[in-house]
């Protein structure tokens, strides 16, 4: 019989893992404050007789050495790692006996780190889970980008012939327990499909064992989002070796003292609710909420090794931010108080405020002399933004503030946690700020003008009869295998040359679409710096196939107004000449041209953003709504679509 038990490290969405039999357990990535680990030893009344690593972390500080100093464990850490303590290096084909038919088998699986190695739990030489770390995860894969920029692609490709060969030697009943991808940055992306997982389940849905090398790496690397700054912090310190941890509580502060920080340039950090902090905070405080990504999110704004003091509601708010700011290595507060804004400011002095917002009340609000701050990640805004807004990353904005225009500020993100950290580090330097407690899908509902659009919307608001002018943006291959009845063509790489618009998307509200996406986008903000009124489609023709709506060209005899005036609506190169490849209008690829295999347009989903109720006529700057095309579907067009639609798919 065996067991394993999860300990889960929420703030930062990893996991450690106890396991064993009935006498002895093996503990797996243990998290720092390893008085949790021990516990869970004792409920279960087995001794821990070994603690393992299955790579030196790069997101939090292990308590593995630690936790083997106090319980006399041995420390396994991979043989290739660099470290500066005693450990028992362990090496691929290794074997460690946890008691009698139960052990622990090392496979080396490089990707995340070079020196990666996962942990096969066999029970009577049966595999029944396997420790995974950040090599195989729910769906995905560790990211490869965490050690040396020069080395990431080699990881990259290493990550995928690990995830197969776990996917090789374990049976499918094989219980996948990764360590990363629960909310954790050192995620290619989030968890997929549950909480738990198998390796047959794997084999079918994960993304490194159903697409080709080439594909798989590709995509990993165009998809690695930003990386939280106190990382650099974390391996080094993992290598050295960190030392115990003291949870007893910080010295007291009173509002002399945290006045005297303040003024000092130190951090005071109140870690209420946002919504507390908003009716009343000191002056220069920021807020940091101590639930959620507390550990995260400070650590990676905060400059590294800056004093900083906590200000909580209750005893108990204070304790669980310390061992949530352990974990990062944020080990002593500086200093803390208890209580509330009234005992944390000098006499006469008042708590500051500033008020909170939805979406909804910032779509009423007149457009003169206010701010929409947008400070979610690049990734995130990708996927949809409030068209005009300023976008400024959160872990930016400290470094950033003089860039933001004079005004009210509304500051959104994704929910409202990181909005209101947000505008206590704008209310902290003096501005008038709105913090939008509101989720993102709320803007389009709201009526808030949207910069990306669903397919379904664009067909709605393009066409003979609509305003606005649907323009493709791919090159000439890709839009004679397929497009869009009445688009008109006019590729990025002649855009982007200053290229004109074709002239029956002059003066109109544009629409901008491509096979993804991502050069959509790129073209909608050459447009805009133009002073175009102009919006992309989310998912390109890939989301418009997957939506059924129609597609014409190539050898399908559809036609399209774009193809039968191709000459007059060419886009121009800047001194108005035609492109010089002689396609009136369709100049060579030069941008990302159709895969090489035939699959550039194929379907794949699409992500309906909020949508865009109306769009701002650019000339005249009124706000009209945008009528629906003509229904499309009975023209002859529209009945070749289904042999266009499936050259694209």
């Amino acid at each position: 019989m065996y067991f394993v038990d999860t300990i889960e490290v929420p703030g930062l969405g990893n996991r450690g893992y106890l396991a064993g039999g009935a006498r002895s357990a093996v503990v797996v990535d243990p998290p720092r404050d390893v008085d949790r680990v021990i516990g869970a030893a004792a409920g279960r009344g087995v001794r821990i007789t070994r603690v393992v690593e299955t790579h030196v972390h790069n997101d939090y500080v292990t308590g593995g050495l630690e936790l083997a100093r106090i319980t006399g464990a041995a420390y396994l850490v991979p043989a290739g790692a660099r470290v500066a303590f005693d450990r028992t290096p362990v090496a691929d084909g290794d074997v460690a006996e946890i008691e009698d038919g139960l052990a622990l088998r090392a496979l080396n699986t490089p990707g995340h780190t070079p020196h990666h190695m996962a942990y096969v739990l066999e029970s009577a030489g049966r595999a029944v889970a396997v420790f995974t770390g950040g090599s195989l995860l729910i769906g995905t894969v560790g990211r490869p980008d965490l050690v040396e920029p020069t080395l990431t692609g080699r990881l990259a490709r290493a990550q995928y012939d690990s995830a197969h060969r776990l996917a090789a030697e374990l049976p499918d009943e094989t219980a996948v327990l990764p360590t990363h991808g629960f909310g954790s940055f050192c995620s290619a992306a989030q968890a997929a499909g549950g909480a738990t997982t198998t390796i047959g389940r794997e084999r079918g849905s994960n993304e490194a064992l159903v697409k080709d090398a080439d594909t798989f790496v590709a995509e990993l690397l165009a998809g690695l989002d930003d990386v939280p700054a106190y990382y650099a912090h974390m391996g080094p310190l993992n290598a050295r070796g960190p030392g115990p941890v003291d949870l007893t509580p910080p010295r007291p502060a009173d509002a002399e003292e945290i006045a005297a920080r303040l003024a000092a340039g130190e951090w005071v950090v109140d870690l209420r609710d946002r919504r507390a902090f908003a009716e009343g905070h000191v002056a220069g405080a920021f807020n940091f909420e101590a639930e959620g990504q507390l550990a995260t999110y400070l650590a990676w704004l905060v400059p590294w090794g800056r004093p900083v003091t906590l200000l909580a509601a209750s005893t108990a708010q204070l304790a669980h931010a310390q061992r949530e700011l352990v974990r990062v290595g944020i080990d002593r507060p500086a200093a803390a108080a208890t209580g509330s804004p009234a005992e944390w400011i000098r006499d006469g002095e008042s708590p500051h405020s500033f008020p909170r917002g939805t979406f909804a009340e910032l779509a009423a609000q007149g457009s003169d002399e206010i701010v929409v701050l947008d400070v979610r990640r690049d990734s995130e805004r990708s996927g949809g933004h409030i068209r005009g807004s300023l976008h400024i990353p959160l872990h930016r904005l400290r470094d950033r503030l003089s860039e933001i225009p004079d005004g009210t500020v509304w500051v959104h993100c994704a929910g409202g946690m990181r909005a209101a950290v947000g505008a206590s580090i704008l209310d902290a330097a003096g501005r008038d700020v709105v913090a939008v407690d509101d989720g993102f899908t709320s803007a389009g509902a709201a009526g808030l003008p949207m910069a990306r659009i669903t397919a379904e919307e664009a067909h709605e608001r393009t066409g003979v009869e609509a305003e606005a002018v649907l323009l493709d943006v791919r090159e000439h291959a890709e839009w004679a295998a397929g497009h869009a009845p009445g688009a008109v063509h006019a590729p990025l790489s002649e855009l982007a040359r200053g290229g004109r618009l074709p002239r029956t998307a002059e003066d109109r509200p544009v629409v901008t679409i491509c096979r993804s996406g991502k050069r959509s986008r790129e073209a909608a903000g050459l447009l805009a710096a133009r002073g175009v009124d102009v919006v992309d489609v989310l998912g390109g023709m890939r989301a418009w196939v997957e939506a059924g709506l129609a597609v014409v060209g190539g050898s399908s005899g559809g036609g399209s107004a774009a193809e039968s005036s191709a000459g007059s609506d060419a886009v121009t190169g800047a001194d108005g000449s035609p492109a010089a490849d002689g396609h009136s209008g369709t100049p060579a690829v030069t941008d990302g041209s159709p895969a090489a295999d035939g699959d550039s347009d194929r379907t794949t989903g699409w992500d309906g953003s909020p949508g865009m109720p109306h769009a701002r006529s650019s000339a005249n700057g009124s706000s009209a709504p945008l009528g629906p095309s003509p229904a499309a579907h009975g023209t002859p067009a529209a009945r070749a679509s289904a042999d266009a639609a499936a050259r694209l798919a």
